[in-house]
């Protein structure tokens, strides 16, 4: 199972997180340069990313890819403060990306990829997760909101 976590990483944030951007920053005629102020955002997207890869393994028994996906619901960690923060990591990189290489194309794309992440959750993973794990999943979005964490103390 590990392989399989680390190809969906690969392949999934891997793409939209990485390489997308570096091709996005090689045609974008306005890059301001190297800007390295984004770069601890860019690092903070990683941790929270590697977190949720984490979790997803060690708590949900799967992988954050489609064909793998975690037996269990994950509701530890990161996911007891916001339901996607998968997500809001992968979008977090690509925004110190745009900020790094001061890209407003890379800037666009994070709005379009944050759009296109919102309407895949609200379409296709809360009702999967909601004919997975009915009355977990019910229970955890009374509590949790779906994009902004909200930090409790317990």
């Amino acid at each position: 199972m590990f392989a399989r976590a680390l190809l969906a990483l690969l392949v999934l944030p891997g793409v939209a997180a990485f390489v997308l951007p570096a091709l996005i920053a090689g045609i974008d005629p306005w890059s301001q340069g190297s800007l390295l102020w984004g770069v601890p955002i860019l690092v903070i997207g990683v941790f929270v990313l590697s977190w949720c890869v984490r979790d997803f393994y060690t708590s949900g028994k799967g992988t954050l890819a489609p064909w793998s996906p975690p037996k269990e619901l994950v509701i530890v960690g990161l996911y007891r403060y916001c339901r996607n923060p998968m997500y809001v990591g992968v979008l977090t990189i690509i925004v110190g990306w745009a900020l790094t290489l001061g890209s407003p194309l890379i800037g666009m794309y994070v709005l379009v990829l944050g759009i296109a992440f919102h309407v895949r959750v609200v379409r296709y993973e809360e009702p999967w997760l909601l004919s997975r794990f009915p009355e977990r999943w019910e229970t955890y979005c009374e509590s949790v909101p779906r994009w902004l964490p909200v930090f409790r103390r317990n």
